[in-house]
């Protein structure tokens, strides 16, 4: 018997800085609408959907920091989304940034949680690849200061829901190939990701013109190469000044383009997934039963990067 799960990908367009939670909440409200109305299980959300993408900005301000972080999830001026999903039997993914109290210590995190048709939190990830830089850059036209900003979650968890195997993934973590692999030997069907990227790459501007391309690239790959749907949901448009590349789609397990958004403002694409279509790739050409052979894989977790000598010129291989 198929396993459906009809999904929308729920692109937000731009948010302006002076665009409070209430205002976009209505903006989610009437997106997971219009994918109800379409009969959707489950509609994805960018990364930091509740707020413009604030780390483009310095801030010495620990309080101005922390305005853009929410303390509870639900909070007052996010129950009415998880309401009208517990009302409309509709699930969500959605992305914002965290402010966590552990051990009487603060921490902050780039955070997606999964919430199921009864309005229940039923996972939470919080983003592991944080971009950019930690210290305030001039040169540059806008700042990336997620490092600055955020701490790196622990890993890539997987959670049975929607009659599937769903995981989460934030933005640049979609650029990695572990991110997909991890999930995938989780036996992952589907995963869950929200970005927010930029046109323009202040320290390699001779990839701009290739930044959609690369977006689309990275995430078809992983799709195929673990046999599992991906659903990529973008922040799109100009905001605050910063042109954004958009192009939210979802993916088969077979690497291919099943829908995609046109515009770069707020819009949905929608997709019947089948999860038991993954199983064509898994039991075949990625049968890692089979075909691994973890063994040979060592460096990748011994490590971390390229072996350099001390003026950081590549340490070259013998032989």
């Amino acid at each position: 018997m198929a396993r459906i799960v009809t999904v929308a990908a729920g692109q937000l367009g731009p948010i302006a800085r002076t665009e409070t939670r209430r205002e976009v909440v209505a903006r989610l409200m009437a997106l997971m609408r219009q994918a109800k109305a379409n009969d959707c299980d489950l509609i994805v959300y960018p990364e930091l959907a509740l707020t413009t993408f604030f780390p483009r900005w310095y801030f010495e301000d620990q309080a101005e920091i922390d305005s853009f972080f929410e303390r509870e999830m639900p909070g007052a001026e996010t129950q009415a989304l998880f309401d009208l999903a517990r009302e409309s039997g509709i699930g969500f993914c959605l992305g914002y940034a965290e402010l966590v109290v552990e051990a009487g210590i603060v921490h902050h995190y780039n955070t997606s949680i999964l919430v199921d048709k009864s309005g229940a939190i039923v996972a939470k990830y919080r983003k592991v690849h944080l971009p950019g830089h930690a210290e305030q850059e001039p040169w540059r036209k806008f700042q990336h200061l997620e490092k600055r900003y955020f701490e790196p979650g622990s890993g890539f968890g997987v959670v049975d829901a929607f009659g599937g195997v769903m995981g989460m993934a934030i933005c640049n973590d979609r650029r990695w190939s572990e991110t997909y692999r991890v999930m995938g030997l989780q036996g992952v069907e589907m995963v869950l990701i929200g970005y927010n990227t930029p046109v323009h790459n202040p320290p390699a501007p001779e990839h701009d013109d290739l930044s959609l391309f690369h977006n689309h690239l990275v995430m078809q790959s992983g799709a195929y190469q673990n046999g599992t749907f991906v659903i990529g949901v973008a922040k799109a448009g100009v905001e605050e000044g910063v042109d954004h590349i958009g192009g939210s789609i979802i993916i088969a397990p077979s690497g291919e383009i099943i829908a995609r958004c046109t515009t770069k403002g707020d819009e949905l694409a929608l997709a019947r997934c089948d999860l038991d279509l993954c199983n064509s790739y898994k039991r075949t050409i990625f049968n890692f039963d089979v075909h691994r052979q973890p063994q040979a894989y060592g460096m990748i977790v011994e490590r971390k990067g390229v072996a350099t000598m001390a003026d950081g010129t590549p340490v070259r291989p013998k032989g």
